[in-house]
């Protein structure tokens, strides 16, 4: 597989169809794909199933596009903070569906989906709303729940550094779960603040290898805070 090298973020999201499934990247601000998200508001696609670690933060990046109303479906971990009004507001007007589901087990299960796992069983949920209509099994005593791999059709992820072939390099806690996702879904892009050429990042730095990467998009880092956050 060849990674591709977009000109832009507009080229590297153009064949997003509606009803994807798309795994963003994130955690809150850090390691939002900014550029490939307004990238994919200006696209137009819909219907949208998003895979994220939380449902948006003021009225930037993943929030946005909520608010463009162009997603369907949320599976996050953290869906109500102090500034996700833009969720809030859709969700309690009966705009959109969610999936809960503990960050944990979310990370595994997106896992589970790059690993070609078909299920796994965990105890975080047993005996709670979140194992309503679930299988579940004891397993050395303690109740578990079958849960089931996530998969993408398309991944949105940010790195800090990209060789040509593809290969990332992520800064400190930006990384969240980029590695996971992109190994997870039919088609991995990734925006990035520089590209080197092949052999210029040590091997053993890098942490999510150019296999798993379709396309590189190179974008300005942003340092954003929330503003308006209610």
């Amino acid at each position: 597989m060849i990674t591709t090298i977009a000109a832009t973020a507009d080229e590297a999201v153009a064949d997003v169809e509606d009803g994807s499934t798309v795994l963003v990247g994130g955690f809150g601000l850090a390691g939002m794909p900014f550029d490939l998200i307004d990238a994919l508001i200006r696209q137009g696609a819909g219907e949208l199933t998003v895979v994220s670690n939380n449902a948006g933060n003021g009225d930037a990046g993943l929030a946005a596009l909520l608010k463009a109303g162009r997603v369907r479906k949320v599976i996050c971990s953290f869906p109500r903070q102090s500034d996700s009004y833009v969720f809030d507001g859709l969700y309690r007007s009966g705009r959109i569906e969610l999936e809960v589901v503990p960050q944990g087990t979310l990370a595994e299960r997106i896992r589970a989906g790059g690993a070609g796992i078909g299920a796994f069983y965990c105890p975080v949920g047993a005996g709670t709303l979140l194992a309503e209509g679930k299988e579940t099994r004891e397993i050395d005593g303690r109740a578990h729940v079958l849960e089931y791999p996530v998969k993408g059709d398309v991944a949105l992820i940010a790195a800090h550094r990209a060789d040509t072939l593809g290969n990332l390099v992520y800064r400190r806690t930006a990384r969240n779960f980029g590695p996971v996702m992109a190994t997870a879904a039919t088609t991995v892009v990734a925006q990035v603040t520089d590209i080197v050429a092949a052999g210029e990042i040590d091997p053993e730095t890098v942490v999510t290898p150019g296999i798993h990467v379709d396309r590189l998009v190179r974008a300005e880092a942003r340092r954003l805070t929330v503003q308006g956050a209610r």
